[in-house]
Protein backbone atom coordinates (compact mmCIF):
# COMPACT_ATOMS: atom_id res chain seq x y z
CA UNK A 1 0.00 0.00 0.00
CA UNK A 2 1.18 3.63 -0.65
CA UNK A 3 2.10 5.51 2.13
CA UNK A 4 0.48 8.38 0.98
CA UNK A 5 -2.85 6.55 2.15
CA UNK A 6 -2.02 5.87 5.19
CA UNK A 7 -2.48 9.06 6.07
CA UNK A 8 -5.06 10.92 8.59
CA UNK A 9 -7.75 12.73 6.58
CA UNK A 10 -7.54 15.52 7.97
CA UNK A 11 -8.00 18.01 5.31
CA UNK A 12 -10.99 19.68 4.19
CA UNK A 13 -12.57 20.17 0.90
CA UNK A 14 -10.71 22.52 -1.01
CA UNK A 15 -12.22 25.90 -2.64
CA UNK A 16 -13.79 25.16 -6.03
CA UNK A 17 -12.92 27.86 -8.39
CA UNK A 18 -14.31 25.96 -11.40
CA UNK A 19 -16.88 28.75 -12.26
CA UNK A 20 -14.56 31.13 -11.38
CA UNK A 21 -14.30 34.22 -14.14
CA UNK A 22 -12.03 37.16 -14.25
CA UNK A 23 -14.90 39.82 -13.33
CA UNK A 24 -15.74 38.17 -10.35
CA UNK A 25 -11.98 38.06 -9.15
CA UNK A 26 -11.63 41.95 -9.68
CA UNK A 27 -15.06 42.27 -7.77
CA UNK A 28 -13.28 39.81 -4.93
CA UNK A 29 -9.94 42.42 -5.19
CA UNK A 30 -11.38 45.37 -5.18
CA UNK A 31 -13.80 44.00 -1.97
CA UNK A 32 -10.42 43.10 -0.26
CA UNK A 33 -8.95 47.01 -0.98
CA UNK A 34 -11.69 48.67 0.50
CA UNK A 35 -12.51 46.16 3.41
CA UNK A 36 -9.00 46.78 4.51
CA UNK A 37 -9.60 50.51 5.03
CA UNK A 38 -12.93 50.80 5.79
CA UNK A 39 -11.39 48.09 8.82
CA UNK A 40 -8.42 50.17 9.64
CA UNK A 41 -10.82 53.33 9.96
CA UNK A 42 -12.43 51.89 12.43
CA UNK A 43 -9.56 50.19 14.19
CA UNK A 44 -8.15 53.63 14.79
CA UNK A 45 -11.57 54.54 16.43
CA UNK A 46 -11.80 51.36 18.37
CA UNK A 47 -8.08 51.15 19.26
CA UNK A 48 -7.68 55.14 20.55
CA UNK A 49 -10.97 54.96 22.19
CA UNK A 50 -10.51 51.28 23.83
CA UNK A 51 -6.73 52.43 24.99
CA UNK A 52 -8.49 55.73 26.46
CA UNK A 53 -10.98 53.84 28.65
CA UNK A 54 -8.08 51.10 29.79
CA UNK A 55 -5.37 54.21 30.84
CA UNK A 56 -8.75 55.97 32.18
CA UNK A 57 -8.86 58.61 30.11
CA UNK A 58 -11.88 59.59 27.82
CA UNK A 59 -10.31 59.15 24.01
CA UNK A 60 -11.84 60.61 21.25
CA UNK A 61 -14.96 62.31 22.24
CA UNK A 62 -15.45 65.76 20.12
CA UNK A 63 -15.75 65.32 16.47
CA UNK A 64 -18.88 63.18 15.71
CA UNK A 65 -20.86 61.05 18.45
CA UNK A 66 -18.42 58.98 20.76
CA UNK A 67 -15.95 60.66 18.73
CA UNK A 68 -16.63 58.53 15.74
CA UNK A 69 -15.40 61.27 13.11
CA UNK A 70 -11.74 61.39 14.71
CA UNK A 71 -10.76 58.80 12.26
CA UNK A 72 -11.96 60.55 9.15
CA UNK A 73 -10.70 63.66 10.41
CA UNK A 74 -6.97 61.99 10.83
CA UNK A 75 -7.46 60.93 7.53
CA UNK A 76 -7.84 64.05 5.96
CA UNK A 77 -5.51 65.74 7.73
CA UNK A 78 -3.12 63.37 6.45
CA UNK A 79 -4.07 63.85 2.47
CA UNK A 80 -3.82 67.67 2.54
CA UNK A 81 -0.86 67.79 5.06
CA UNK A 82 2.07 69.50 3.64
CA UNK A 83 4.00 67.28 1.73
CA UNK A 84 8.05 67.90 1.47
CA UNK A 85 11.04 65.84 0.12
CA UNK A 86 13.68 65.78 1.89
CA UNK A 87 17.15 67.60 0.56
CA UNK A 88 19.72 65.20 -0.86
CA UNK A 89 18.02 61.80 -0.41
CA UNK A 90 18.06 59.03 -2.99
CA UNK A 91 14.42 60.14 -4.62
CA UNK A 92 13.47 56.65 -6.66
CA UNK A 93 13.90 54.75 -3.05
CA UNK A 94 12.91 57.38 -0.87
CA UNK A 95 9.43 57.24 -2.38
CA UNK A 96 9.76 53.37 -3.47
CA UNK A 97 9.85 52.53 0.53
CA UNK A 98 6.26 53.57 0.99
CA UNK A 99 5.27 51.96 -1.82
CA UNK A 100 6.40 48.70 -1.51
CA UNK A 101 5.08 48.71 2.50
CA UNK A 102 1.56 49.43 1.17
CA UNK A 103 1.60 47.07 -1.27
CA UNK A 104 2.78 44.07 0.91
CA UNK A 105 -0.06 45.00 3.40
CA UNK A 106 -2.41 44.90 0.73
CA UNK A 107 -1.15 41.29 -0.70
CA UNK A 108 -1.56 38.76 2.45
CA UNK A 109 -5.67 38.75 2.02
CA UNK A 110 -5.34 37.19 -0.96
CA UNK A 111 -5.10 33.86 0.10
CA UNK A 112 -7.15 34.53 2.81
CA UNK A 113 -11.04 32.63 2.65
CA UNK A 114 -13.41 34.78 4.36
CA UNK A 115 -16.17 31.90 3.76
CA UNK A 116 -16.85 28.27 1.71
CA UNK A 117 -18.45 28.71 -1.86
CA UNK A 118 -21.57 31.21 -2.36
CA UNK A 119 -23.73 32.17 -5.24
CA UNK A 120 -22.78 35.21 -7.38
CA UNK A 121 -24.74 36.69 -10.15
CA UNK A 122 -25.41 32.59 -10.66
CA UNK A 123 -21.64 31.55 -10.68
CA UNK A 124 -20.85 29.33 -7.53
CA UNK A 125 -17.25 30.68 -6.00
CA UNK A 126 -15.73 30.43 -2.56
CA UNK A 127 -15.24 33.36 -0.73
CA UNK A 128 -11.62 33.78 -1.52
CA UNK A 129 -9.97 35.74 -4.20
CA UNK A 130 -6.93 32.88 -4.67
CA UNK A 131 -6.41 29.31 -3.01
CA UNK A 132 -2.80 28.35 -4.14
CA UNK A 133 -1.00 25.05 -3.37
CA UNK A 134 1.54 27.29 -1.35
CA UNK A 135 -0.82 29.21 0.35
CA UNK A 136 1.46 28.90 3.53
CA UNK A 137 4.70 30.32 1.57
CA UNK A 138 3.05 33.05 0.34
CA UNK A 139 1.98 34.32 3.53
CA UNK A 140 5.55 34.03 5.12
CA UNK A 141 6.93 35.37 1.66
CA UNK A 142 4.64 38.22 1.31
CA UNK A 143 5.74 38.95 5.13
CA UNK A 144 9.22 39.23 4.36
CA UNK A 145 8.63 41.72 1.51
CA UNK A 146 7.14 43.98 3.70
CA UNK A 147 10.20 44.73 5.52
CA UNK A 148 11.81 45.73 2.13
CA UNK A 149 10.06 49.14 2.54
CA UNK A 150 10.66 50.18 6.07
CA UNK A 151 15.01 49.28 5.17
CA UNK A 152 14.17 51.45 1.99
CA UNK A 153 12.63 54.32 3.74
CA UNK A 154 15.30 54.35 5.98
CA UNK A 155 18.28 53.81 3.86
CA UNK A 156 17.10 56.64 1.41
CA UNK A 157 16.63 59.14 4.07
CA UNK A 158 19.77 59.70 4.76
CA UNK A 159 19.44 59.91 8.35
CA UNK A 160 20.86 58.58 11.64
CA UNK A 161 17.67 57.60 13.15
CA UNK A 162 15.79 56.42 9.91
CA UNK A 163 19.21 54.34 9.18
CA UNK A 164 19.05 52.81 13.00
CA UNK A 165 15.21 52.40 12.80
CA UNK A 166 15.34 49.95 9.48
CA UNK A 167 18.30 48.13 10.56
CA UNK A 168 16.29 47.40 13.92
CA UNK A 169 13.70 46.84 11.95
CA UNK A 170 15.41 44.20 9.72
CA UNK A 171 16.96 42.58 12.53
CA UNK A 172 13.94 42.23 14.33
CA UNK A 173 11.75 40.13 11.40
CA UNK A 174 14.46 38.25 10.48
CA UNK A 175 14.41 37.28 14.33
CA UNK A 176 10.94 36.48 14.64
CA UNK A 177 10.53 35.22 11.56
CA UNK A 178 11.98 31.74 11.72
CA UNK A 179 9.98 31.71 15.23
CA UNK A 180 7.01 32.36 13.38
CA UNK A 181 7.33 30.35 9.94
CA UNK A 182 8.23 27.14 12.53
CA UNK A 183 4.90 27.72 14.36
CA UNK A 184 3.47 27.46 11.02
CA UNK A 185 5.16 24.41 9.96
CA UNK A 186 3.58 22.20 12.95
CA UNK A 187 -0.31 23.22 11.23
CA UNK A 188 1.17 22.14 7.90
CA UNK A 189 2.50 19.09 8.75
CA UNK A 190 -1.17 18.01 11.06
CA UNK A 191 -2.90 19.34 8.34
CA UNK A 192 -1.08 17.62 5.44
CA UNK A 193 -1.78 21.21 3.41
CA UNK A 194 -0.32 24.03 2.71
CA UNK A 195 -3.38 25.29 1.11
CA UNK A 196 -5.56 27.91 3.11
CA UNK A 197 -9.07 26.48 3.00
CA UNK A 198 -7.97 23.20 3.36
CA UNK A 199 -6.39 24.55 6.81
CA UNK A 200 -9.72 25.89 7.73
CA UNK A 201 -11.75 22.35 6.30
CA UNK A 202 -9.36 20.44 8.74
CA UNK A 203 -10.34 22.44 11.63
CA UNK A 204 -13.48 20.06 12.45
CA UNK A 205 -14.16 19.56 15.16
CA UNK A 206 -11.24 20.69 16.69
CA UNK A 207 -9.40 24.04 16.17
CA UNK A 208 -5.67 23.77 15.52
CA UNK A 209 -5.28 26.73 18.98
CA UNK A 210 -5.94 23.79 21.47
CA UNK A 211 -4.39 20.91 19.26
CA UNK A 212 -1.54 22.80 18.44
CA UNK A 213 -1.41 25.39 21.69
CA UNK A 214 2.50 25.87 21.94
CA UNK A 215 2.28 27.06 18.19
CA UNK A 216 -0.71 29.10 18.50
CA UNK A 217 1.39 30.98 21.66
CA UNK A 218 4.46 31.01 18.94
CA UNK A 219 2.89 32.71 16.21
CA UNK A 220 0.92 35.25 18.19
CA UNK A 221 3.88 36.46 19.87
CA UNK A 222 6.07 36.33 16.98
CA UNK A 223 3.12 38.02 14.95
CA UNK A 224 3.09 40.90 16.99
CA UNK A 225 7.12 41.62 16.79
CA UNK A 226 6.37 40.63 13.22
CA UNK A 227 3.97 44.28 12.74
CA UNK A 228 6.57 46.09 15.00
CA UNK A 229 3.66 46.21 17.86
CA UNK A 230 4.11 47.25 21.54
CA UNK A 231 5.97 46.07 23.22
CA UNK A 232 7.97 45.40 20.18
CA UNK A 233 8.08 48.60 18.61
CA UNK A 234 11.88 48.94 18.71
CA UNK A 235 11.92 50.39 15.14
CA UNK A 236 9.92 53.60 15.99
CA UNK A 237 9.97 53.88 19.50
CA UNK A 238 9.93 57.54 20.14
CA UNK A 239 11.91 58.13 23.37
CA UNK A 240 14.54 56.94 20.76
CA UNK A 241 14.33 57.04 17.31
CA UNK A 242 11.13 59.81 16.95
CA UNK A 243 9.61 57.76 14.71
CA UNK A 244 12.51 55.68 13.33
CA UNK A 245 11.95 54.76 9.59
CA UNK A 246 9.26 57.10 8.74
CA UNK A 247 10.99 60.16 10.17
CA UNK A 248 11.98 61.83 7.46
CA UNK A 249 8.53 61.17 5.90
CA UNK A 250 5.40 63.82 5.55
CA UNK A 251 1.73 63.81 4.10
CA UNK A 252 0.68 60.64 2.49
CA UNK A 253 4.52 59.04 2.16
CA UNK A 254 3.75 59.22 5.98
CA UNK A 255 0.05 57.62 5.39
CA UNK A 256 1.39 55.00 3.44
CA UNK A 257 3.19 53.59 6.24
CA UNK A 258 0.70 54.39 9.14
CA UNK A 259 -1.95 52.24 6.83
CA UNK A 260 0.50 49.56 6.42
CA UNK A 261 1.22 48.98 9.98
CA UNK A 262 -2.77 48.60 10.83
CA UNK A 263 -3.20 46.62 7.85
CA UNK A 264 -0.86 43.97 9.25
CA UNK A 265 -1.91 43.96 12.55
CA UNK A 266 -5.36 42.79 10.40
CA UNK A 267 -3.11 40.29 8.19
CA UNK A 268 -1.73 38.40 11.30
CA UNK A 269 -5.14 38.06 12.77
CA UNK A 270 -6.50 36.79 9.87
CA UNK A 271 -3.46 34.21 9.28
CA UNK A 272 -4.64 33.48 13.20
CA UNK A 273 -8.10 33.20 12.45
CA UNK A 274 -7.28 31.36 9.34
CA UNK A 275 -4.83 28.50 10.99
CA UNK A 276 -5.41 28.17 14.57
CA UNK A 277 -9.09 29.61 15.42
CA UNK A 278 -11.56 27.43 12.36
CA UNK A 279 -10.72 29.86 9.83
CA UNK A 280 -14.54 30.90 9.18
CA UNK A 281 -16.37 28.25 10.64
CA UNK A 282 -18.90 28.69 13.72
CA UNK A 283 -17.53 26.42 16.75
CA UNK A 284 -19.41 23.07 16.61
CA UNK A 285 -21.43 24.50 13.36
CA UNK A 286 -21.36 21.04 11.49
CA UNK A 287 -23.43 19.66 14.56
CA UNK A 288 -26.21 22.76 14.62
CA UNK A 289 -29.28 23.43 12.25
CA UNK A 290 -27.64 20.62 10.16
CA UNK A 291 -25.39 23.15 9.21
CA UNK A 292 -27.01 25.79 7.91
CA UNK A 293 -23.98 28.03 9.91
CA UNK A 294 -20.84 26.92 8.40
CA UNK A 295 -23.00 27.84 4.51
CA UNK A 296 -23.90 30.29 2.62
CA UNK A 297 -23.22 34.24 4.02
CA UNK A 298 -22.81 33.36 7.22
CA UNK A 299 -19.52 32.07 7.83
CA UNK A 300 -17.93 35.34 6.37
CA UNK A 301 -19.74 37.13 9.19
CA UNK A 302 -17.87 34.49 11.93
CA UNK A 303 -14.60 35.09 10.04
CA UNK A 304 -15.13 39.19 10.64
CA UNK A 305 -16.08 38.44 14.31
CA UNK A 306 -12.74 36.13 14.87
CA UNK A 307 -10.67 39.13 13.28
CA UNK A 308 -11.93 42.14 15.50
CA UNK A 309 -11.77 39.55 18.55
CA UNK A 310 -7.85 38.77 17.62
CA UNK A 311 -6.94 42.23 16.81
CA UNK A 312 -8.81 43.79 20.06
CA UNK A 313 -6.53 41.70 21.90
CA UNK A 314 -3.32 43.39 20.00
CA UNK A 315 -4.81 46.20 21.03
CA UNK A 316 -5.00 45.39 24.65
CA UNK A 317 -1.80 44.42 24.96
CA UNK A 318 -0.34 47.97 23.64
CA UNK A 319 -2.21 49.59 26.31
CA UNK A 320 -0.66 46.68 29.17
CA UNK A 321 2.45 46.16 28.37
CA UNK A 322 5.68 48.41 28.57
CA UNK A 323 8.13 48.23 25.60
CA UNK A 324 10.91 46.12 25.78
CA UNK A 325 14.80 46.94 25.41
CA UNK A 326 16.17 45.46 22.63
CA UNK A 327 18.47 43.15 24.04
CA UNK A 328 15.51 41.78 25.45
CA UNK A 329 13.27 41.44 22.18
CA UNK A 330 16.14 39.44 21.06
CA UNK A 331 16.44 37.26 23.57
CA UNK A 332 12.99 36.45 23.60
CA UNK A 333 13.43 35.67 19.96
CA UNK A 334 15.88 33.68 19.97
CA UNK A 335 16.79 32.09 23.13
CA UNK A 336 13.24 31.67 23.88
CA UNK A 337 10.83 31.43 20.94
CA UNK A 338 13.27 29.69 18.74
CA UNK A 339 14.09 27.08 21.03
CA UNK A 340 10.46 25.93 21.94
CA UNK A 341 9.62 26.08 18.15
CA UNK A 342 11.98 23.92 16.56
CA UNK A 343 11.45 21.26 19.48
CA UNK A 344 7.81 21.01 19.00
CA UNK A 345 8.33 20.87 15.12
CA UNK A 346 10.46 18.11 15.82
CA UNK A 347 7.70 16.17 18.36
CA UNK A 348 4.77 16.91 15.60
CA UNK A 349 6.57 15.37 12.97
CA UNK A 350 8.11 12.24 14.95
CA UNK A 351 4.03 11.96 16.10
CA UNK A 352 3.05 12.66 12.19
CA UNK A 353 5.29 9.79 11.18
CA UNK A 354 4.04 7.29 13.44
CA UNK A 355 0.78 8.37 12.68
CA UNK A 356 1.64 7.42 8.96
CA UNK A 357 2.47 3.97 9.35
CA UNK A 358 0.77 2.93 12.44
CA UNK A 359 -2.52 4.41 10.60
CA UNK A 360 -4.14 6.15 13.77
CA UNK A 361 -6.69 8.75 13.73
CA UNK A 362 -6.63 12.13 14.04
CA UNK A 363 -7.52 12.49 17.52
CA UNK A 364 -4.76 9.74 18.68
CA UNK A 365 -2.00 11.85 17.13
CA UNK A 366 -2.84 14.37 18.95
CA UNK A 367 -2.87 13.05 21.66
CA UNK A 368 0.53 11.71 20.82
CA UNK A 369 1.84 15.04 20.16
CA UNK A 370 0.82 16.17 23.84
CA UNK A 371 2.35 13.36 25.80
CA UNK A 372 5.63 13.26 23.99
CA UNK A 373 6.18 17.55 24.37
CA UNK A 374 4.88 16.95 28.31
CA UNK A 375 7.83 14.58 28.56
CA UNK A 376 10.25 16.16 26.63
CA UNK A 377 9.41 19.80 28.52
CA UNK A 378 9.96 17.51 31.98
CA UNK A 379 13.61 16.16 30.52
CA UNK A 380 14.51 19.34 29.95
CA UNK A 381 13.64 21.00 33.07
CA UNK A 382 15.18 17.74 35.18
CA UNK A 383 18.57 18.10 32.70
CA UNK A 384 19.06 21.64 32.55
CA UNK A 385 22.73 22.47 33.45
CA UNK A 386 22.87 25.14 36.11
CA UNK A 387 24.28 28.64 35.67
CA UNK A 388 27.21 29.60 38.36
CA UNK A 389 27.29 32.91 39.26
CA UNK A 390 30.14 33.84 37.24
CA UNK A 391 28.72 32.93 34.60
CA UNK A 392 25.45 34.72 34.98
CA UNK A 393 26.87 37.67 36.38
CA UNK A 394 29.53 40.02 36.17
CA UNK A 395 31.05 40.32 39.42
CA UNK A 396 33.96 42.72 39.01
CA UNK A 397 34.03 46.08 40.17
CA UNK A 398 32.05 48.63 38.79
CA UNK A 399 32.80 52.38 37.85
CA UNK A 400 29.31 53.86 36.73
CA UNK A 401 31.82 56.84 35.07
CA UNK A 402 34.68 55.10 33.15
CA UNK A 403 33.22 55.32 29.71
CA UNK A 404 33.06 58.98 30.72
CA UNK A 405 28.98 59.42 30.88
CA UNK A 406 27.15 57.15 33.42
CA UNK A 407 26.22 53.87 32.86
CA UNK A 408 23.78 51.01 34.87
CA UNK A 409 25.22 48.82 37.10
CA UNK A 410 24.72 45.13 35.12
CA UNK A 411 23.57 42.29 36.88
CA UNK A 412 25.86 41.13 40.11
CA UNK A 413 27.56 44.67 40.14
CA UNK A 414 27.04 46.79 42.91
CA UNK A 415 27.37 50.98 42.68
CA UNK A 416 29.92 52.37 44.94
CA UNK A 417 28.74 54.43 47.79
CA UNK A 418 27.63 57.79 47.21
CA UNK A 419 29.81 60.54 48.48
CA UNK A 420 26.73 61.99 49.72
CA UNK A 421 25.72 58.93 51.40
CA UNK A 422 27.40 60.29 54.84
CA UNK A 423 26.47 63.72 54.54
CA UNK A 424 22.66 62.94 53.95
CA UNK A 425 22.40 60.98 57.44
CA UNK A 426 24.01 63.85 59.02
CA UNK A 427 21.60 66.09 57.52
CA UNK A 428 18.74 63.34 59.07
CA UNK A 429 19.94 63.01 62.35
CA UNK A 430 20.14 66.99 62.75
CA UNK A 431 16.67 67.27 61.48
CA UNK A 432 15.34 65.10 63.90
CA UNK A 433 17.64 67.17 66.59
CA UNK A 434 15.41 69.85 66.00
Amino acid sequence: MNALQLLPQVAGKTADFSQETWWLSLIKAAFIVVFLIVTVIMALWVERRGLGRMQTRPGPNVHGPLGLFQSFGDALKLLLKEDFNKKGVDRFLYLLGPAVAAFASFMVMAVIPFGPNVNIFGYSTPLQLMDPSIGGLYILAIASVGVYGIILGGWSSKGTLPLLGAVRSSAQVISYELAMGLSLVAVFIVTGSMKTSEIVGAQSPIWWCFALFPAFCIYYISSIAEINRLPFDLTECESELVAGHSTEYSSMKFGWYYLAEYINMFNVSAVTVTMFLGGWRFPFGDLILGGALNSGWWPMLWFVIKLWVVAFTIIWVRGTLVRYRYDQLMDLGWKGLMPIALGWVIVVSLMRAIALYANLTMMQMLIGIAVLFAIALVIVSFTGREKTQSEDEDTSEFDPLAGGYPLPPLPGQVMPVSPRAGRTEVAVVKEGQK
